[in-house]
């Protein structure tokens, strides 16, 4: 297993959440648009970058028939107006028979009842009724290079999203030193929860002096042993 599938492993084993992932990544990779559809859902995976653009909807058709299985499925609309880039179809196709744990789209989409009904995991800037057209256009010169940027930037990322919305590890971050990271996150989340609920320690106490650093003999044997790990 390499560190890319570890990574996805840990996160999907622990539900570590967008909120978490962000803070192991020194409070960047959050993406702002995207919201959550329907509630409850989390999705963690490789990014398959698809991209639109000129309010066309017909290039993703085109890119989402080739894609292969699995992972993240994100839409980046490029000098698009405020329409739905698609609906109900294509959610379909992309969950179902492209078996993406998520699709992520920073645009709107639309058929807002079915995709709640079906309650598909989906993340996009919002709902509406009227869609993209579906019209063969060409990608335009000055966006050449923003489609190379964008997909470089994406493809083969990871991406985290669940209701509080999606953040990104990027290719660069996805080590061996993110990993201890999230692990770090993930195991003070716990010990401040046993403070403030087992303890009743103050939040101040907790996260701000972190007490249980100066005198670990109040926290069980278990927490102190994999606090023990980490250079604190």
């Amino acid at each position: 297993m390499n560190i890319k599938e570890k990574t996805i492993s840990l996160i999907k084993k622990n539900r570590i959440s967008s909120v978490e992932v962000a803070d192991a990544l020194g409070k960047k990779g959050v993406l702002e648009g995207p919201r959550a559809i329907n509630s409850n859902k989390f999705a963690v995976g490789e990014v398959k970058y698809i991209y639109s653009f000129l309010d066309s909807n017909w290039p993703i058709h085109e890119q989402i028939e080739n894609i292969t299985e699995g992972g993240i499925a994100y839409v980046d609309a490029l000098e698009c107006n405020p329409k739905a880039a698609f609906g109900d179809l294509v959610t379909k196709y992309l969950v179902l028979y492209k078996r993406m744990e998520g699709v992520v789209v920073n645009s709107m989409l639309r058929d807002g009842h079915i995709l709640k009904k079906e309650n598909y995991p989906l993340w996009a800037t919002g709902i509406h009724p009227l869609g993209f057209y579906n019209k063969k256009v060409e990608l335009p010169t000055h966006l050449i290079d923003e489609v190379e940027k964008r997909k470089k930037l994406f493809q083969g990322s990871i991406m985290v999203c669940d209701d509080s919305g999606c953040t990104l590890i990027e290719k660069e971050f996805i080590t061996e030193d993110t990993y201890k990271k999230l692990e770090f996150i993930e195991l003070q989340e716990d010990i401040w929860y046993y403070c403030i609920d087992t303890l009743k320690w103050s939040t101040y106490q907790t996260i701000c002096e972190k007490r249980y650093l100066i005198d670990k003999d109040v926290l069980p044997e278990v927490f102190r042993k994999r606090l023990s790990e980490y250079d604190l």
